[in-house]
């Protein structure tokens, strides 16, 4: 609050100083060549595919368990999604998953990028698919975490996003970044015109910078949480996700817990209903995607389907208190 008031009293509520610094302080953070500020992750999604020079009706590879936004971008800019199933272990697409949806393409359909969403904060296999021969667009924007020695999630894309929406992992109440590892791609996006309609105001950037600047606590608070959330868990009969394991951190804790899932043996409305009789609030993992939008098929991705219907979220966020964390893990312990 201190830093909003303070952009507000200086009368600097528009693009400027603030979204310098912030880009500034992701780059000492992240590493990455070149990046912009934006208002929202829907601009940031189209400058990137514009960037790559797509063309009406091409198509774009996309989890059935990315934003709902992405829809509405993709049809703005008459692109043709190609949904993808994700693994049954992790809500995530895969090198076997896109394939798999490439081999059922519609004749004719000629596929130019792969748009990934690390849904929940689980990380793919960037690898595989950047080794896949088609531009990547890398959203981060749930998967945002403190780069340890040998993890370097976000530097497999063409271009890589991080939101810094409400259900993002960096909240600021609103805008995204844009960013370019390598000088080539930099080059695009320096390229770009941009709007000052487009470009984040100091307002939310001043957010974002304590966001920033806090996220190595925040992100231990996380994992603290979900330690014990986790033991808890142990006792039921409901699912966790098993995070992939980063390559050059074997048996490393790579992920960032952005929230605390579980895949349900019973039906999602006894738990929901459970919950709101202890005043806790469970919601549905999936609500906001494209499957949870009714905008793909069941049968088209029947694991994205499923999770869909069977993966709740219990509250994890760093300003939880001890109490509400050990009362959440009473309620976990004791799901029908």
């Amino acid at each position: 609050m201190d830093a909003v008031l303070t952009a507000m009293v200086e009368d600097k509520i528009g693009p400027g100083e603030q979204a310098r610094l912030l880009i500034q302080i992701a780059k000492d953070i992240l590493q990455f060549e070149y990046c912009i500020a934006l208002r929202s992750p829907a601009i940031v999604l189209y400058l990137a595919l514009k960037g790559l020079n797509l063309e009406d009706g091409q198509g774009v590879v996309l989890s059935a368990l990315a934003p709902r936004y992405y829809g509405q971008v993709l049809a703005d800019m008459r692109l043709a999604p190609l949904y993808c199933d994700v693994s049954q272990d992790i809500p995530v697409i895969s090198p076997q998953t896109i394939e798999a949806a490439l081999s059922q393409k519609e004749a004719g359909l000629e596929v130019r990028c792969i748009l990934v969403s690390q849904t929940l904060g689980y990380v793919p296999d960037m690898a595989g698919i950047a080794g896949m021969g088609l531009p990547v667009i890398d959203d981060c924007s749930q998967s945002f975490t403190i780069p340890a020695e040998g993890v370097r999630n976000g530097t497999y894309g063409t271009f890589t996003m991080i939101g810094l929406e409400e259900r993002d992992m960096l909240t600021a109440g609103g805008g995204a970044l844009l960013y370019a590892m390598n000088r080539r791609d930099a080059a695009v996006l320096r390229n770009l015109s941009i709007l000052p309609e487009y470009s984040l105001p100091d307002l939310n950037a001043a957010m974002a910078v304590i966001q920033c600047k806090e996220a190595p606590k925040n992100l231990e608070k996380r994992r603290k949480i979900a330690q014990v959330y986790a033991q808890a868990a142990l006792r039921t009969r409901h699912k966790r996700f098993t995070p992939r394991e980063n390559a050059e951190t074997p048996g490393g804790d790579a992920y960032n817990h952005y929230a605390f899932p579980l895949v349900l043996e019973t039906g999602m409305k006894d738990v929901k209903a459970y919950a709101k009789r202890k005043d806790i609030a469970v919601e549905s993992a999936f609500e906001h995607t494209l499957m949870g939008s009714s905008l793909v098929p069941p049968a088209l991705c029947p694991e994205a389907y499923s999770l869909f219907l069977r993966t709740v979220l219990f509250p994890l966020y760093p300003r939880l208190g001890a109490e509400e964390v050990e009362k959440i893990a009473k309620l976990i312990i004791t799901l029908p």
